[in-house]
């Protein structure tokens, strides 16, 4: 009998005039954790898109061998009856209803127009229990973070008996700690017989949880690590995902001129939007400087992003209240276009949902956020819009076949250089980057750190929030530090370290609490 619970024997799936996958070869074993990685555009998702029935049997060539049989999956239905089923990056829990609801949707327990809701709650209970969610199935989803999210997706896959789980990028959107507990709950299930595949960007991560790792270039199967043979380091990793050696993550900044301060925010207090009584940025003040590349580091909940918001237009929060100065003058920015006139620009973390429509071509997203600059009398002119997002194609060097090519069907990589060029058309004075780099591979982020670098370089002032502290440490001239909504640290790129920042935030934490508990 097979060690192997999958083999994918010579898949070739092409696309209009792009062969995604060329003759790909791919094997895992029974009650292992094997890892897929490789750049944006590889192929990976493609890959398990085929594995689970996205693409249907017909659309591509090459066997699926499932548990020792010839699989010809029509839909992700098919797939999930073996057994296999797939957790996707973005995922797909419906806010307004319940974990129960959500863990069974489609999967309903009862009879025909008849759901049983106490074998429902039931059984979602035995599922959180199992992945260690201490949460009512009643509770909304909505009321529940990212981390706790992922978990009920893992619970929701082992309700449907999952035997090999597919994980796209699980953790990209998780603070360290939440990631650590994720990737430990995948080592406990796998002692416990559950086979499963990750891809991941992380390769701190992959290295940590993985048994094997399968690297894939350009559509093209080219190596396969195994744990105690092979080396497992990230350089090893890296120098198989781009064909050579990276031997610096982290792009040097030349000619470094740092001017006036270009923002300055004082007493800055922001309430949610929903929950108006609650405070999720509260006093904050800092500046950033022209030609200076500012990061902003916390764990996840820190008010990060709810600060990079309301600041941009206020398109966050209510009860915002402080002063917000650009070039010494103070400003009132409340409108997104205020925001804009004022030479702000915002790249959202959310590419998919609020930076870009993923339905129109590169050449219509470029301009949006400066359409007058490809217009005469209100009127687009179509032959600009293409020389502009031609032009920036090329400058930030974005792999497609032409900016009429849909932004949807590019990979992550390539729709974050699209969303780059949005506001760089812009051109915009203060630049504020959320999560620049989430969910893409370590040679897409070395394109976007020379990015970083080149908008400084312009005297651009840039703002970096990030989750990473590698990224925050290697591009940023200073460091500021928030936790629970206040600025808790600020350190020079010179004394800033791992260590120190994460020592700042407990500290932090562990001064509230007390205060709290007085």
């Amino acid at each position: 009998m097979s060690e192997n619970l999958l083999e994918m024997r010579n898949i070739t799936k092409e696309f209009t005039g792009v062969r995604a996958l060329d003759d790909v070869n791919f094997k895992v074993k029974k009650g292992s954790i094997h890892a897929l990685v490789g750049e944006n555009g590889a192929g990976k998702s493609t890959l398990m898109n085929v594995l689970s029935g996205i693409y249907p049997h017909g659309t591509y060539s090459g066997q699926i061998i499932y548990d020792g049989e010839e699989c010809k999956f029509s839909t992700i239905r098919d797939s999930e009856a073996k057994g296999i089923v797939i957790i996707h990056q973005e995922l797909a829990l419906v806010p307004y209803m319940s974990i129960g609801e959500n863990m069974f949707l489609g999967n309903e327990r009862g009879k025909s127009f008849s759901i049983d809701w106490g074998t429902t709650h039931a059984e979602s209970s035995k599922y959180l229990k199992i992945v260690g969610l201490n949460e009512s199935s009643h509770t909304l989803v909505r009321d529940i973070g990212v981390g706790k999210q992922q978990l009920v997706e893992i619970a929701k896959a082992l309700s449907k008996h999952a035997r090999l789980l597919i994980l796209d990028e699980p953790t990209s959107s998780l603070n360290e700690s939440d990631s650590k507990a994720l990737l430990d709950l995948l080592l406990r299930l796998k002692k416990e017989g559950l086979t499963s595949i990750i891809i991941s960007h992380k390769l701190n991560e992959v290295s940590y949880v993985a048994d094997d790792i399968t690297v894939i270039r350009d559509g093209h199967t080219i190596e396969t690590l195994v744990k105690g043979v092979d080396d497992f380091s990230e350089d090893r990793i890296i120098r198989g995902m781009v064909g050579r050696e990276l031997s610096d993550r982290f792009p040097k900044r030349t000619d470094v001129k740092i001017g006036d301060v270009a923002l300055e925010v004082k007493n800055w207090s922001v309430n949610h939007p929903l929950y108006t009584e609650k405070k999720v940025v509260d006093n904050v003040s800092f500046h950033v400087r022209r030609g200076e590349v500012v990061g902003i580091s916390g764990l996840m909940g820190a008010g990060r992003t709810e600060l990079a918001m309301s600041i941009f237009g206020h398109s966050y929060g209510t009860n915002i209240s402080g002063q917000l100065k650009l070039s010494g003058k103070e400003v009132k920015l409340h409108s997104v276009r205020g925001a804009i006139e004022h030479g702000l620009a915002y790249v959202t973390e959310d590419r998919k949902g609020n930076g870009l429509i993923l339905s129109n071509p590169i050449r219509t997203n470029t301009t949006l956020a400066n359409l007058k600059g490809v217009s005469s009398n209100s009127v687009i002119d179509r032959d600009k819009e293409y020389a502009v997002a031609e032009e920036y194609r090329q400058k930030l060097r974005t792999k497609c076949t032409g900016v009429e090519q849909l932004v949807g069907n590019l990979s992550g990589g390539n729709q974050q250089k699209v969303l780059l060029a949005k506001w760089m058309f812009a051109d915009p004075d203060v630049l504020i980057l959320d999560e620049p780099t989430r969910g893409i591979d370590v040679g897409a982020k070395y394109e976007i750190y020379n990015i970083i670098n080149t908008l400084a370089k312009e005297n651009k002032s840039v703002i970096m929030i990030s989750s990473e502290l590698p990224e925050v440490l290697g591009m940023s001239d200073r460091i500021y530090v928030m936790n629970e909504g206040k600025m808790v640290g600020e350190f020079t790129k010179d004394e800033a370290t791992q260590e120190g920042i994460m020592s700042c935030i407990l500290k932090s934490g562990n001064a509230s609490k007390g205060a709290e508990n007085k």
